[in-house]
């Protein structure tokens, strides 16, 4: 017993590939020696590798064993190994899947894929903001950066993932592959009572950021509109200034009933009637023309970019950078987008 337990322990301590080596040649070597010594009971090298797998497994179909004194001797030593290589290989495994979990949750892995959202700054905006994201497309997955002990979001979600760090280092956006992503969402610090403070190390971050991936389209959540001018010299690419937002829609909502409804639906795209993108079609010569085609599928023109005065300038053309937006349903939208319009 106490040699069993020397072996096991020395099985535990060898390094994975020197374990995978090793279970991989006695496996070939029991197959062929067990063959050798039973050809015509096995019949060929399948079998007897069948029956090896069968044995080492405690499986024992039954369908095929050793017939000879040599071979059932053979047999039982090949048991007692061969179980506890295979215990070990397994053991190394789980224990292998338990450390790549516990690295993930802990927001240690790299991530290396492209074409990504990102946002930065954990809170119940962003909660928000990724559960919007999952709603309107099937395919964008979204790191989550934060310098939070452990992922605030269900490891079973698989487009998102998280990335510890500070928010402020180079080395935590390089784990996130900021280069290769599609967009980036800058929330400011809830846990910052000072607004100003709260706004500067928005700077910091956007900084860093613009710095590191100059072409990504990025967003950043402000809340102070005088300190929109610090950011002059930092290219962000759009600003979104939360309290004054909420201000101004508190007060429509208050001097026009029930306006807040129709702002939900247009900035969520979860329901009823939304704000999607269209780019410009070849045949679409005047907004005009782009009018009426897109009103007789369903969907309205309302505006190029920032210019919501398209009903003033039908009869102008559409220059080739146009960023049109249509309000339709969901159905709508797709229709659209598979038809090429």
């Amino acid at each position: 017993m106490h040699v069993f337990l020397r072996l096991g322990l020395k099985l535990i301590k060898m390094r994975n590939l020197t374990l995978a080596i090793s279970t991989l040649v006695f496996v070939i070597l029991c197959t062929v020696i067990m063959y050798a010594l039973e050809p015509d009971n096995f019949g060929n090298l399948l079998n007897s590798f069948y029956y090896v797998m069968t044995t080492f497994s405690t499986v024992g179909y039954g369908d095929f064993s050793p017939v000879t004194a040599a071979g059932k001797v053979f047999a039982v030593v090949m048991y007692l190994i061969g179980i506890g290589l295979l215990g070990a290989v397994i053991g190394k495994i789980i224990d292998a899947l338990t450390i790549f979990r516990r690295m993930k949750e802990e927001g240690r892995m790299e991530y290396t894929n492209e074409g990504h959202v990102i946002i930065i700054g954990w809170s119940k905006k962003a909660e928000t903001a990724v559960n919007e994201i999952l709603a309107s497309t099937e395919t964008v997955d979204i790191i989550i950066i934060d310098n939070l002990p452990k992922t605030p979001i269900d490891l079973g979600e698989e487009r998102v993932h998280y990335i510890q760090g500070d928010t402020t280092e180079e080395d935590t956006y390089e784990k996130a592959n900021i280069s290769a992503a599609d967009s980036v969402i800058i929330f400011s610090d809830d846990t910052i009572q000072d607004a100003s403070l709260r706004d500067a190390k928005t700077l910091t971050v956007a900084i860093v950021v613009e710095r590191m991936a100059p072409s990504v389209h990025t967003t950043v959540e402000i809340l102070t509109e005088n300190n929109i001018s610090n950011f002059s010299h930092v290219k962000v690419d759009e600003f979104i200034l939360s309290q004054q937002t909420i201000s101004n829609l508190a007060v429509r909502s208050a001097i026009y009933k029930g306006v807040s409804k129709v702002y939900s639906q247009l900035i969520s795209r979860r329901q009823g009637e939304n704000l999607y993108q269209l780019p410009k079609k070849e045949s679409w010569v005047t907004y005009q023309d782009a009018f009426k085609e897109l009103l007789h599928q369903g969907a309205t023109l309302i505006s190029d970019g920032e210019k919501l005065d398209i009903n003033r300038r039908l009869d102008e053309k559409i220059p080739a950078d146009a960023e049109l937006y249509v309000i339709c349903n969901q159905e709508t939208y797709q229709k659209l987008r598979d038809t090429g319009v």
